[in-house]
């Protein structure tokens, strides 16, 4: 009796590992993290190299005042439209003591000099009207008293123009104002009434004043990485996608690569400029941050399966992908398949598969600590 219950004993404990057993397979089963079919399905492919930039406009200056002072009005506004010629800024000139002194100086010499040119170039008109003075002689005292007329009315309108702020010479009227060289809208005014200026001469840049561009035509400037600009040539189509207008849908074309990377945060970039096409009911403003696909090469309607999928072997030469065998209960089947145009998700697959045909995905490995 005891012997029969242990074989009992035993037969369930066998019972019990097979239903584990099975329970276990069960629950690891194909679609519970276990082998699983993926279709082999149509789609499209694009191999692209992103621009990372904005939006600016083509033609962008700075103006900048010739004379040196404080700014007495402002006649524009951030936004405001401007022709040619049109004023923007009054500035009262603002001299400094030694140039005042020195101006002023300037216009006591060359009064003198003109009075006594003048009554040297008197004295040889009467010696040349009685004939003792050659004609030579008064047409240099001529040249002489002609010369200190310049030099006179030259100091005065450099004094005027000190003090005053305008000059009328040559009879054209000067005033200390400035004036848009073009037309435009303005971006930026960057001095606001009592501010000082320092004028733009030959060495010394000057006060940046405001920001004129001609809003009517906007490129996208960025920059692409070293890997990717191998790819890339002018002409190429691009879409981008700006932060402020998520919706809309701007395209472009590259003109413009860099001959020469630039380095920034360890990474080397080269600069590019895309060429905007008009988009209706879409308003773009200079500064909008944006990034730009630039398109290399683009297929559609073509036999397309995930990437990870695909096993690639001497060197890539060769490709493989693995198939359920007819046998269910049998292992997968490597099946040699011909790869094309690849965005690093999806791959195209040219020749071994068909629509409809099922590629297996087997389970991450799991890694072990060591």
């Amino acid at each position: 009796m005891r012997r029969v219950l242990k074989y009992l004993v035993g037969l369930v404990l066998l019972a019990a590992v097979a239903v584990g057993s099975y329970a276990f397979v069960r629950s690891h089963k194909p679609g519970d993290g276990g082998i699983k079919l993926v279709d082999v399905t149509t789609g499209s492919i694009t191999e692209k190299a992103l621009a990372v930039g904005q939006i600016d406009p083509r033609l962008k200056f700075h103006v900048k005042s010739k004379i040196s002072g404080n700014v007495k009005r402002c006649a524009v506004e951030v936004g405001d439209v401007v022709k040619p010629g049109d004023v923007l800024f009054e500035i009262v000139p603002d001299p400094t003591p030694t140039e005042l002194i020195e101006a002023q100086r300037q216009v006591d010499s060359t009064r003198s000099a003109y009075t006594r040119a003048e009554a040297d170039y008197g004295r040889a008109r009467e010696l040349q009207r009685q004939g003792v003075l050659p004609q030579g002689q008064l047409d240099a005292s001529k040249d002489t008293y002609e010369q200190a007329r310049i030099e006179q009315a030259r100091a005065r309108d450099g004094l005027d123009l000190i003090q005053k702020g305008r000059v009328t010479g040559g009879g054209q009227a000067l005033e200390s104002v400035v004036r848009a060289p073009a037309g435009g809208v303005v971006l930026e005014r960057l001095v606001n009434p009592g501010d000082p200026v320092v004028p733009l001469t030959s060495y010394q840049a000057g006060t940046d004043m405001a920001t004129i561009a001609d809003m009517h035509e906007l490129l996208f400037k960025g920059t692409v990485d070293e890997i990717d600009v191998g790819k890339l040539q002018a002409g190429l189509p691009a879409r981008l996608k700006v932060g402020a207008l998520p919706e809309a849908a701007v395209t472009g074309h590259l003109s413009r690569i860099a001959p020469q990377a630039r380095e920034k945060d360890g990474a080397r970039l080269f600069d590019v400029e895309i060429e905007l096409d008009p988009a209706a009911g879409v308003t773009l403003r200079a500064g909008y941050s944006a990034t730009a696909d630039v398109v290399i090469r683009e297929k559609k309607d073509i036999l397309i399966v995930p990437e990870r999928l695909v096993q690639f072997e001497a060197d890539g030469k060769k490709a493989f992908v693995e198939v359920p065998a007819a046998d269910p209960a049998s292992e997968p089947k490597k099946v040699a398949v011909d790869t094309g145009l690849s965005d690093g998700l999806n791959i195209e697959v040219t020749s071994g598969l068909k629509k409809g045909d099922k590629v297996v995905q087997r389970p991450p490995k799991e890694i072990k600590p060591s």
